[in-house]
């Protein structure tokens, strides 16, 4: 914007429109940047109130040009005289209508011309964010506007260098009889670009039309017309096309296309590259997954995932799987589940280690591993009974052998087991497994029935007490040992607490999220193929062959006892005739 230069003699300007109708007329939208703008309007008793009254409508108009808000141009406006009277701070006002009240309502002070005494007020009040200026950091350009109409009755020289010394704008105009001299020592530099001197207050419309063209940037992108496809950027006196993210302008400049990131030949995808707004993306082949390096593949193990559903073990073939049971059982309709193990009758107590070192997470695991175990067994109190101990630096019996009657049962209590964390005491678990978890008080069966006795051991490190006397203990009770070992667990210990031979009777599983394929071997080995054992058939005590059984059994057993007692009264009577030859 060039104003008009000021020189000794006035410049009479040509009269123009009203200059409010010109802001007002049709053409492109104006939009101003974040500034903190204040007018410092003279008010002094020079200036005759017709005068006063084309001034206020100046500023009214003005206003109306500037795009006002918080976060846009924010307006302040003083009046002086002799004194200096805020008519409304930068804070006070969001809206043109209350700006516009407040100005209409402004009365002349009707005093002296203390220019430097407003200046000063400017700087050290009118622009400190306490009243609503921008903090300096935030870089919004400050702008001070003087309109005066005579000579100052102060200094203003020096005020007004230190008022651009801290990054104020200053613009003088001077109406009139105002001083040239005073103009230039108060404007900023260049000169010819912030000092303005018109003829009478009538002609002052001039310097609002171009002071309003040098804040305003005309917005040539909100006219419609720009024919962007993606974004129209305004800049001064025209616009440009822009693309967002992922696309590049085409040769018209305004079109836009996807930027085929995987053309430039520098993906190193294994399989296949996909082009996105983000850049190149590797993908692979049907039947594979993604490394983690975003770039290789590898063919992937259906049988990992979790909704595979095998109850026993899944094989991958190709790009699918298929379920697979253990010898003697087949293979249900829905391809996933296999015969139960109706056949056989097992008491199974199960000792999972719930020290420290498993942590919370892994302990959840091993009891969705149990239940996995519960999910192929025959539970009734007829046909497998459960029980279940968790150990650390006690012993504690979660629930005994005889407590639950169906899989329903055993899964919900093994799920409601609390974490108990601390040490590995395995040695005190195995002496409490040995002396009362396979008791009939526990609900074993007698031994007469000849059901199976299975103890499984799970683990994840090394034992902090002896193991040796009660691992060779609870096999001299007859109780066949598995050991499942995970993570840190020690083979030595895995191998002197489970039954011989060892490889049918050791898993072990390097990470608890992959335990789940040790199922095969334990339900292979814990669901006998053929009876509760060779040869032994276990009957319902309450069908008549158990009942004729069970009452032969004890008919026998009273006879042999009423044989032993005849037998030791004669061994008494003998006694005591002897006694009586030796009196």
């Amino acid at each position: 914007m060039r104003g008009l230069l000021c020189s000794p003699l006035p410049v009479l300007l040509l009269l123009l429109p009203p200059w409010e109708a010109q802001l007002q007329s049709t053409g492109p939208k104006c939009r101003t940047g974040p500034l903190d703008l204040v007018f410092v309007i003279d008010s002094s008793r020079s200036v005759r109130p017709f005068e006063f009254e084309t001034m206020r409508q100046f500023l009214v108009g003005l206003l109306r040009g500037l795009d006002v808000g918080p976060n846009a141009t924010r307006v302040g406006v003083i009046q002086y005289s002799s004194q200096v009277q805020s008519v409304f701070p930068l804070g006070a006002f969001s809206r043109h209508e209350d700006m516009e009240r407040a100005i209409r309502a402004l009365v002349p002070l009707a005093q002296g011309t203390m220019t430097g005494l407003a200046i000063q007020y400017a700087m050290n009040v009118a622009f400190s964010v306490a009243e609503g200026a921008r903090p300096p950091e935030a870089r919004v350009p400050r702008v001070a506007v003087i309109v005066t109409d005579g000579r100052p009755q102060d200094r203003v020289a020096e005020v007004a260098a230190q008022a651009r010394a801290r990054g104020i704008e200053i613009y003088a105009v001077g109406v009139q009889r105002a001083d040239v001299g005073s103009l230039r020592a108060m404007a900023s530099p260049p000169l010819d670009e912030h000092v303005f001197l018109v003829e009478s207050f009538d002609l002052i419309q001039e310097f609002g039309l171009q002071f309003q063209g040098r804040l305003c940037a005309i917005d040539h992108c909100a006219q419609g017309t720009h024919g962007c496809e993606h974004e129209c950027v305004s800049s001064p006196g025209s616009y440009s096309c822009r693309c967002r993210a992922g696309f590049v302008l085409q040769q018209d400049q305004r079109s836009c296309r996807a930027i085929d990131h995987c053309s430039f030949g520098n993906h190193s995808c294994q399989h296949a590259c996909v082009s996105t707004l983000s850049g190149p993306r590797c993908r692979c082949r049907e039947g594979h997954d993604l490394l983690p390096d975003g770039k290789h593949c590898q063919a992937r193990d259906f049988c990992n995932g979790v909704d595979h559903g095998c109850e026993f073990q899944c094989v991958s073939e190709g790009r699918s799987y298929r379920c697979l049971c253990p010898d003697g059982r087949q293979l249900q309709a829905d391809g996933k589940s296999c015969n139960r193990c109706r056949e056989g009758h097992v008491d199974l107590v199960i000792l999972i280690d719930g020290s420290k070192s498993v942590r919370p997470q892994n302990f959840e695991l091993v009891k969705r591993f149990v239940n996995q175990i519960v999910d192929f067994l025959d539970v009734s109190p007829e046909g497998t009974r459960v029980g279940l101990v968790q150990f650390s630096s006690r012993v504690r019996t979660e629930f005994p052998l005889g407590r639950y009657g169906t899989a329903a049962e055993v899964k919900h209590a093994v799920l409601a087991v609390e974490y108990m964390e601390r040490g590995t005491m395995t040695g005190a678990a195995l002496r409490h497994l040995a002396e009362h978890s396979f008791s009939e008080a526990q609900g074993a069966r007698p031994r007469a029935l000849n059901v199976p006795r299975v103890g499984l051991v799970f683990t994840d490190g090394r034992s902090q007490d002896d193991i040796s006397e009660w691992a060779a203990r609870v096999k001299e009770e007859g109780i066949v040992m598995y050991a499942v070992g995970v993570g840190k667990a020690v083979e030595e210990e895995l191998r002197e607490i489970a039954s011989e031979p060892p490889e049918l009777h050791v898993s072990y599983s390097p990470d608890f999220s992959t335990m789940t394929h040790l199922l095969d071997n334990l339900k292979g080995s814990i669901c006998p193929e053929e009876g509760i054992s060779a040869g032994t058939e276990l009957r319902s005590p309450c069908e008549c062959e158990s009942l004729v059984e069970f009452q032969g059994r004890t008919l026998g057993a009273l006879d042999s006892l009423t044989q032993n007692l005849a037998r030791l009264s004669a061994r008494l009577e003998d006694l005591e005739n002897q006694l009586a030859r030796r009196k």
